[in-house]
């Protein structure tokens, strides 16, 4: 980090700055990310309406730089504008309505190009909704996996939702306040009624709340009553220390033999199986390159 970058001053070169902004409280944007903001030639902005509410909270002009729409629509034209943008000096920075862009947001396709171009992409870290609801939960952050926004049908979602019945990480969800309460009766019925869970909402916000229970009283909650503001999911890992669910070697084969049919490598295979088998990766290994090799140990 050169002097120039420390006092906040605009350094020499073009970037790409990646900038987390709050999810509702103007306080938690950081000073740095403030910075960030007030050196840029080019903001590029998921909406460009907030992204002027933002710049006025900050007490920076909007006049004062060019703000650019970013959003799934555009966002592969957006990319090659903002490679030619930094590759000529400028300074660009990126970020969604709320939160940390990329994660369900637009933008992946932006830091993509301007990375794979070999110019400087600077994440400028903060809020994440995911991170807020996951440390407010009270379920354990050790290990999670974030799985984005359920599917829409019915369907796919119960197949995503028994894809990870077995692990025992926390998973984490965004959600629609409106597909909230059928969202949480199938997390119920496919991961088990007494699964404890988080419902977070308007994190940061004036009506935060985090309401903990059991996935069947959270959707028993709010299958008539709809949550409003955006919504958070924090669901707790399978236990299978206290199940006893560690599979057998046979269920470990006939699971890897599926996945090695579908072509994944022998070492693809431990890795996907061995947390959800509740068994050492070294065990679950040395099954999976057996069967690959023809053999049974």
């Amino acid at each position: 980090m050169t002097a120039a970058d420390q006092d906040g001053k605009r350094s020499p070169g073009g970037r790409l700055s990646v900038i987390a902004t709050p999810l509702g409280n103007p306080a938690d944007l950081s000073p740095r990310a403030r910075d960030r903001l007030d050196q840029a030639d080019v903001i590029l902005a998921e909406d460009t309406r907030s992204a002027r509410r933002l710049l006025m909270a900050a007490g920076l002009e909007a006049g004062a730089r060019t703000i650019v729409s970013c959003f799934d629509a555009n966002e592969g034209d957006r990319a090659g504008e903002a490679v030619a943008w930094v590759a000529a000096g400028r300074s660009v920075a990126l970020i969604s309505e709320a939160g940390t862009p990329l994660v369900s947001d637009p933008g992946f396709r932006v830091v993509a190009a301007v990375a794979a171009a070999g110019l400087r992409v600077e994440p400028v870290p903060g809020p994440s909704a995911i991170l807020a609801a996951l440390v407010g939960s009270g379920l354990s952050p050790d290990r999670f996996a974030f799985l984005g926004f359920p599917p829409r049908k019915r369907g796919a979602r119960r197949r995503l939702f028994e894809s990870v019945r077995g692990l025992p990480f926390t998973l984490v969800f965004y959600e629609s306040p409106l597909r909230t309460g059928e969202t949480l009766a199938d997390l119920a019925d496919v991961l088990g009624p007494e699964r404890q869970a988080c419902v977070a909402r308007e994190l940061t916000k004036t009506h935060e709340e985090l309401v903990r229970d059991t996935l069947a009283a959270l959707a028993a909650r709010y299958r008539d009553d709809r949550p409003l503001g955006e919504v958070t999911l924090v669901v707790a890992g399978a236990d299978l220390g206290a199940t006893g669910a560690a599979w057998t070697d046979d269920e470990i084969r006939d699971e890897a033999a599926a996945l090695l049919a579908e072509g994944a490598s022998a070492r693809d295979a431990a890795d996907r199986l061995a947390p959800l088998s509740g068994r050492p990766r070294r065990e679950v290994y040395g099954l999976v390159t057996a069967l690959a090799s023809g053999g049974r140990p």
